[in-house]
């Protein structure tokens, strides 16, 4: 009897080694892709990819900033296909108050209307027990059309004051403001801790005291306001919107996030580190494909392959089996 305890402790050590060093490749593997990645492309490229690393650079703010709150959402085990739809209707509210008042002002006014709309997700998800997929995915078409009606006309110009900050320094420190201030919170502080709990399992949590659909409520609002505020950074960029603003960014977010190993049912395996690799690892797996000169189709195949491999090696089976 001792001796089949012995070896059944044997099993279990080697058994949990295994496993932890199969969560350690799994961790790793999107930092060896993003380093193997511009490699490949820098040699394809000859030398292209380092050379035009600054205008590479440049297209990941916006993309980063945004994909910050949609980590949070997606630790919790939920989704968000608004973001792209969040980005126009604030990018369009930023250049219409920037004529009447402040930029300061302009800011705020697209963070709060980013909140707003992240409010409406939230309160349908939370209080109307709607799933988050499909909450997200009516309010994209609903603002999608309102941005179509309001730049029907002509494209939403800014006031010249905005344009006139499209420096690089500026929208590097805005972009590191947000990241520094998202890696604190999610890593050393109790917010951190109660998404991943939501996510690991929400019945649990809730026994451990956490007010969890008033914390899934504010992680909407807080999504919303962050990408409020990367349409600041979006509209000091190209100047105006017009019907297209914001498109596909939803989709952008979600292939990045999962690129930098983000589990898709979210929980205690999230990092924020999946956010920053991850985003850098799209820009340059996409700017990498435009400078080879492939046509839009083929891009959107070599992404689509990449993606499903990452979900098939991230993905938690066993949590995906409740969409929330």
């Amino acid at each position: 009897m001792s001796e089949q305890n012995t070896n059944a402790a044997v099993s279990r050590e080697e058994a949990l080694k295994r496993q932890s060093n199969i969560s350690l490749i799994r961790s790793l593997l999107p930092i060896i892709g993003l380093v193997v990645v511009f490699i490949i492309f820098n040699i394809l490229t000859k030398g292209g990819m380092l050379q035009n690393l600054s205008m590479v650079m440049t297209q990941i703010y916006v993309t980063m900033i945004s994909a910050t709150g949609v980590f949070f959402i997606m630790t919790m085990g939920g989704l968000d296909f608004s973001q792209g739809s969040i980005l126009g209707m604030a990018s369009i509210v930023v250049c219409m108050v920037s004529k009447v008042a402040p930029v300061p002002v302009a800011v705020i006014a697209g963070i709060a209307t980013g909140a707003g709309i992240g409010a409406i997700n939230g309160f349908f998800y939370v209080n109307r027990k709607i799933k988050s997929f499909i909450v997200t995915i009516c309010t994209m078409f609903l603002f999608r059309g309102i941005i179509k009606y309001l730049t029907s006309g002509a494209p939403v110009g800014a006031n010249a004051t905005m344009i006139l900050l499209n420096k690089d320094q500026l929208k590097l420190i805005c972009t590191l403001v947000v990241v520094v201030i998202g890696f604190v919170a999610f890593h050393f502080t109790k917010f951190g801790i109660h998404l991943r709990a939501i996510g690991a399992g929400e019945k649990a949590a809730k026994f451990a005291g956490i007010h969890t659909d008033r914390t899934k409520f504010l992680i909407y609002m807080l999504a919303g306001a962050i990408t409020g505020f990367a349409a600041f950074i979006n509209v000091i960029k190209v100047g105006s919107v017009t019907a297209s603003g914001g498109n596909q960014l939803e989709t952008q977010i979600l292939i990045a996030l999962v690129l930098g190993g983000m589990p898709i049912s979210g929980g205690a395996k999230a990092r924020f580190m999946n956010v920053i690799v991850g985003s850098l690892l799209y820009i340059v797996l996409t700017s990498g494909l435009i400078m080879m000169g492939l046509t839009t189709q083929t891009m959107q195949l070599i992404q689509g392959v990449v993606f499903l491999v990452f979900v098939a090696i991230f993905a938690d089976r066993e949590s995906l089996k409740v969409i929330k």
